[in-house]
């Protein structure tokens, strides 16, 4: 919101406040000096009783997250099949669960490495969950070439055990570090560097950042989940919670 729009919706609201008008009607076209006195009452209100600032800032703030929200609905929605159904997609958990989440991470973040656990934790409990994963390789050259590596192992299937190797390493993901997980991870690394070079690779992250702009996503991890949008790291008992709430909006009827 721009800082006009900002001050003219709090103009609006406080008057509107102030006067017992709901803000349409508040909002309606004013001589000169009706509205000096409607600011000067404004002015003198604030004076008196700041909470009223206070509540028009909080409903600005509160409107503006359900045009954030319905926006990103929209977003998810329009892209369904992509987020939800591409088959060029890794998949964790139950490929066939009732409840899809799409976790969008970089192997490099801090955030995303403190989630993987909780992840892998929900996996192990709720069985009817799938776990969707789209590399988003935002943070540097070594995001990038971890990612690459990453769809390079998908071709050995080995994508997973790979994933679970980088998100725990405690150390940049260098050529010499990938190699390191990746034998140990039983792949074959003169084929996961061939691989890694092919441009198909590089089309795909492109598409994965396109589409992680497309949604809004400004950052890592970022998950889908029952046509929501929830950034961020967040706990078990939260994971829990969203998918339990996706499941019910799921049910017929």
């Amino acid at each position: 919101m721009t800082r006009i729009r900002f001050m003219a919706a709090r103009f609006a609201l406080g008057a509107a406040l102030l006067l017992g008008m709901a803000p349409p009607l508040a909002a309606q076209a004013l001589s000169p000096q009706q509205r000096e006195e409607v600011v000067g009452i404004v002015r003198d209100a604030l004076r008196s009783d700041p909470s009223i600032l206070r509540d028009a800032l909080m409903a600005l703030q509160q409107a503006e997250q359900e045009d954030r929200s319905a926006g990103q609905r929209a977003a998810i929605a329009a892209h369904e099949e992509l987020l939800l159904r591409d088959p060029a997609d890794p998949v964790k958990g139950n490929p066939r669960g009732d409840v899809t989440i799409v976790e969008f991470f970089d192997v490099r973040c801090g955030y995303c490495k403190a989630l993987h656990p909780t992840m892998e934790a929900l996996l192990r409990e709720d069985p009817q969950v799938r776990l969707v994963l789209k590399d988003l390789p935002i943070l540097g050259p070594n995001s990038v070439l971890a990612s690459r590596a990453l769809l390079a192992a998908q071709r050995q299937g080995k994508y997973a055990a790979l994933q679970d190797a980088l998100m725990r390493l405690k150390g940049e993901p260098t050529e010499a570090a990938l190699q390191a997980e990746a034998q140990r991870a039983g792949l074959d690394w003169p084929r996961l560097q061939r691989d890694m070079q092919d441009p198909a690779l590089k089309a795909r992250l492109q598409d994965h950042v396109a589409l992680a702009r497309a949604l809004g996503i400004e950052g890592t991890p970022a998950l889908v989940i029952g046509g929501r949008l929830v950034p961020g790291a967040v706990d078990l008992p939260t994971l829990r919670q969203l998918v339990a709430e996706a499941r019910q909006a799921a049910k017929p009827g």
